[in-house]
């Protein structure tokens, strides 16, 4: 069941992150221009390319380079579980959310809603892969602080940004 749950959460994660594409796109193709997209949506690629690059070196070629050196999901079945792959999706894709929330949702009271929901998702897989011993706590830990780290850096270059106005 839990293992279901936190499925459900990966996919509407997607799906966020794919209405962010659309809405991007929309905006490239009506502004001829990619330089004319929100920052906002354009800076989103780079946390999301820093979350397939960690996928990609955790879960692909350490495993290869170094066979035993990762470790193996608690379930048993030998895959490598650090960091759990769907708390650093949802939790990048999540907290990246909230840091433009403001400008596509006026309403306060709306964007703190969402904001809990967010959380509660966020939560939910964390605990959830644990509960499915699919992750150790400390592979959810793993991916909150890559997911942390990464929004970290797209909250910044959005600062930064908005600040040279």
């Amino acid at each position: 069941m839990w293992e279901t749950i936190t499925n459900i959460i990966l996919i509407l994660s997607i799906i966020t992150l794919a209405a962010f594409g659309c809405l991007g796109l929309h905006q490239w193709i009506t502004r001829k221009s990619f330089k004319k997209i929100d920052k906002q949506l354009r800076w989103m690629l780079l946390p999301i390319a820093l979350v397939v690059v960690v996928y990609l070196i955790c879960d692909l070629l350490l495993p290869k380079l170094f066979p035993g050196f990762m470790p193996t999901r608690p379930n048993g079945s030998g895959e490598p579980s650090f960091p759990s792959t769907h708390v650093l999706v949802v939790a990048t894709v999540f907290f990246c959310t909230t840091v433009f929330l403001p400008k596509y949702v006026k309403d306060r009271r709306m964007r703190i809603v969402l904001e809990i929901i967010m959380i509660i998702l966020i939560s939910l897989t964390c605990i959830g892969r644990v509960y499915a011993y699919m992750h150790t706590p400390i592979d959810v830990v793993g991916a909150l602080i890559f997911a942390f780290i990464f929004s970290e850096i797209y909250y910044r270059i959005i600062k930064k940004k908005k600040s040279k106005k």
